[in-house]
């Protein structure tokens, strides 16, 4: 890798200095992390298919006029991104129960929620990114009301569509996680998506089977980890080589009962 300007490292990914002003490259790494980095560990080519799989989800999302920082990928792990001041919250789409609601309410894990719920969470590693309501939001200034209006609109937008997406491919979209932040044109911003939509930050579970495709197969040790990132790029038709194309989105008012369905246990 050339010499360049490291901007930020995280647990899964490195930002660099983009090629002009206004845009980094993001680098998708191999390590894993979970627990709040109390956990570490490597899924070989997790980094490669990560970003395969974001830059496939946020084209798409674009296409329905969902605004992103993606702007294209370079290379098997980089993407030239537009450079954002991210907004300090987590913003976590559930369909249903399943990881911290199972354990924080009782609720069993795999019971479809009355309703699609958005929870949110403060970006704070040294507090374990703990669980925040909208007034927190508001009374710390984290994001204004116009900005959550924005946050949860397109949220609601998102989770429909890859619903759809995932539905298509045989593939229950459980819960995931999104990060937005604020692209600045002069002294106005506007919240855009931002970070990846990937196996690391989703809970994709088999339709049919229940086989869990994410990055609860590192958290739990259940193994298998590397071929379920690649399960869920194969069935995207991402994989060169592979007969099976990305697939329709599905149409949510005919699969809905399908999707709410508790898989075979």
């Amino acid at each position: 890798m050339s010499r360049r300007t490291k901007i930020y490292e995280g647990k899964a990914k490195i930002l660099y200095e983009g090629p002009e002003p206004g845009t980094l490259i993001q680098y998708f790494k191999d390590d894993a992390t979970a627990f709040n980095a109390e956990k570490k560990g490597t899924i070989n080519g997790k980094g490669v298919i990560n970003n395969r799989i974001s830059e496939h989800v946020f084209t798409r999302l674009a296409h329905i006029g969902i605004p992103t920082h993606f702007i294209r990928r370079l290379n098997m792990r980089e993407q030239l991104i537009r450079q954002v001041e991210i907004i300090p919250i987590e913003v976590v789409v559930r369909n249903v129960a399943a990881g911290s609601i199972s354990k924080r309410l009782g609720i069993e894990e795999g019971e479809p929620l009355p309703h699609t719920l958005i929870e949110y969470y403060y970006k704070d590693d040294a507090l374990g990114d703990p669980l925040v309501a909208e007034e927190h939001i508001a009374c710390f200034n984290w994001a204004s009301n116009e900005e959550m209006h924005d946050i949860s609109s397109m949220a609601i937008r998102i989770n429909d569509f890859l619903c759809g997406m995932f539905a298509a491919i045989d593939i229950r979209l459980v819960d995931f996680k999104m990060e937005f932040g604020r692209l600045y044109d002069g002294d106005f911003s506007r919240v855009i998506l931002a970070d990846e939509i990937s196996p690391d930050s989703c809970r994709l579970w088999d339709m049919t089977s229940g086989e869990k495709l994410d990055k609860d197969r590192f958290r739990r040790d259940l193994g298998g980890e590397e071929q379920a990132y690649r399960e869920v790029a194969r069935r995207l038709g991402l994989l060169a080589g592979e007969e099976n194309g990305p697939g329709e989105v599905l149409d949510l008012s005919t699969h809905r009962s399908r999707m709410r369905t508790p898989p075979k246990k």
